[in-house]
């Protein structure tokens, strides 16, 4: 298949757009969770740690999935990939309403709603790539926008929906509006080249003789060279009758002499064939090998090592206020008429500017992205040990807002982990990253529900999560000290393809 330049521009808008809507379709139920939880938790009357496993499993296993989500994409496309996800988001929130327990929704509202955002982020970034080189850049923020949208828009929307058709209600009509994610996805045209020629039929003379496949390997070479005897003599007698016997004489002492040569030739091959597997087999091996001795060369870089816990922590300690927030207002008794606004929604849009900012900070010459990253950690980690002394409506808005900007710092997370890893390692390292991301993301709500189930209040719970991003932010802030690269200079030489994030450069 023959792809044309990336046009940066034309029909890419129209990727970016449906992309847009794409995430703001499929993310904004799950990263709105925390309207929904408080119904489950009324509703089916379970402990707030294993309630929040839903909103935890939605969110976190797209992350955890990514190497299966890159592998459909690369094998059948952005455009079926996307339609078929629009049927898993849709039947996983429509299912979720008919739950008869909280086991239900782990499967449906969890895994399946989970596994389908996650090829559908992988589907619309792949398709935006294809489409954006020079302003490509630009093309992925707009679209990582769409979910910050979709939260913000659709934690007011459940609310309503809630309130005017109850929970079940509720999932059918926003698994309804899922639905337009077919119509996004059917506009998502693969970038390929009209003017190239048809794939050429692949002549059989052509094909070395070790690929082709021997289906009579299973038989001993005395049986086929039988079958070939009485396949020859047989096709002898119907041609002509009477000379038949006369035939079966003379081919018995030709194919008694060829016998030899055609043993010879069918050993040859079946030995050639199982070279062929075998030395595919030990390729494969290879490529194994080499992709954990990588992993390895990975880890001994200590700001890669530490940039693994932060994330690591970060998400654990970080991504349970955007679920939680809701039942902490109401924890602590806080008036509905008081509630202007709800604290999900204002988190969403905090999180749309916080990404913009951060990501034109990123750009400046004079800004180091590591130590832009390491601050917005900090300054969440103080942020969650704020959330016990919030006891009315305006302070607790106001940290939302403040945790939802910090949350942002996503955008500039690849600048971190290009200058950390280099630019012909991203792929291999924001892999490795986004998995652990991902379980930040699926212990992190059931962690801080389960200290409330135990505490029987959310304070112990906060401060575990604001230790946590703080632990991470400095760990990651020791690995970057310009100590660290004093100390490598003076010792041996490091192993090849190790590299050290050099905090002195411009990001």
């Amino acid at each position: 298949m023959v792809f044309r330049k990336p046009p940066d521009g034309g029909w890419g808008w129209v990727i970016v757009v449906v992309s847009f809507f794409t995430q703001f379709l499929c993310y904004g139920s799950p990263l709105a969770v925390g309207v929904l939880y408080l119904e489950w938790l009324d509703a089916f009357g379970e402990g707030k740690g294993k309630t929040a496993w839903v909103g935890s499993l939605a969110n976190g296993i797209g992350l955890l999935a990514s190497p299966v989500c890159s592998i459909c994409v690369s094998s059948f496309g952005a455009r079926p990939v996307a339609i078929f996800s629009g049927f898993m988001v849709a039947g996983g929130l429509m299912m979720s309403s008919f739950a008869p327990n909280i086991y239900f929704l782990y499967v449906s509202y969890g895994i399946v709603v989970g596994l389908g955002c996650g090829l559908l982020y992988t589907a619309t970034v792949t398709i935006t790539c294809q489409y954006f080189d020079k302003r490509r850049g630009l093309a992925l923020g707009l679209i990582s926008t769409g979910s910050s949208v979709g939260l913000f828009i659709y934690a007011a929307l459940q609310r309503e929906l809630v309130e005017l058709y109850g929970l079940d209600g509720c999932l059918l009509i926003v698994g309804a509006l899922s639905l337009n994610i077919l119509a996004c996805g059917s506009l998502m045209r693969p970038l390929e080249s009209s003017s190239s020629p048809p794939p050429e039929k692949m002549c059989v003379d052509k094909v070395p003789d070790q690929y082709f496949v021997y289906h009579e390997k299973e038989k001993t070479v005395e049986e086929n060279i039988s079958i070939l005897e009485k396949g020859y003599i047989d096709e002898k007698c119907v041609n002509s009758v009477p000379d038949c016997k006369q035939d079966n004489i003379l081919n018995k002492n030709v194919l008694s002499s060829i016998s030899v040569n055609e043993k010879d030739t069918y050993k040859k091959k079946v030995v050639e064939q199982t070279n062929f597997c075998k030395q595919l087999a030990k390729r494969k091996w290879q490529l194994y090998l080499t992709y954990w001795k990588e992993t390895m060369v990975l880890f001994k870089n200590k700001v890669f090592s530490a940039l693994f816990v932060a994330i690591l922590l970060f998400d654990i300690g970080g991504f349970p206020p955007s679920l939680l927030m809701e039942d902490v207002a109401r924890s602590a008794n806080i008036s509905e008429d008081d509630y202007y606004m709800p604290l999900i929604s204002i988190i969403g849009i905090m999180t749309t500017v916080g990404k913009l900012i951060l990501g034109i900070l990123a750009d400046f010459k004079w800004v180091n992205t590591l130590y832009l990253y390491v601050t917005t950690l900090l300054m969440t980690g103080v942020a969650l040990f704020a959330i016990p002394f919030a006891k009315s409506y305006l302070t607790l808005a106001m940290l939302s807002g403040i945790l939802g900007f910090l949350t942002g710092n996503w955008s500039i997370f690849p600048y971190v982990t290009t200058k950390t890893v280099g630019i012909e390692k991203l792929t291999h390292a924001y892999g490795i990253l986004m998995f652990f991301a991902g379980l930040g993301n699926s212990l992190g709500p059931p962690i801080v529900g389960w200290f409330y189930d135990w505490t029987q209040e959310y304070d112990s719970a906060f401060y575990f999560s604001g230790f946590c991003v703080l632990l991470g932010g400095f760990l990651l802030l020791l690995a970057a000290l310009p100590c660290w690269n004093a100390c490598t200079n003076q010792s041996s030489k490091l192993p090849p393809n190790t590299y050290s994030y050099k905090v002195a450069s411009n990001a």
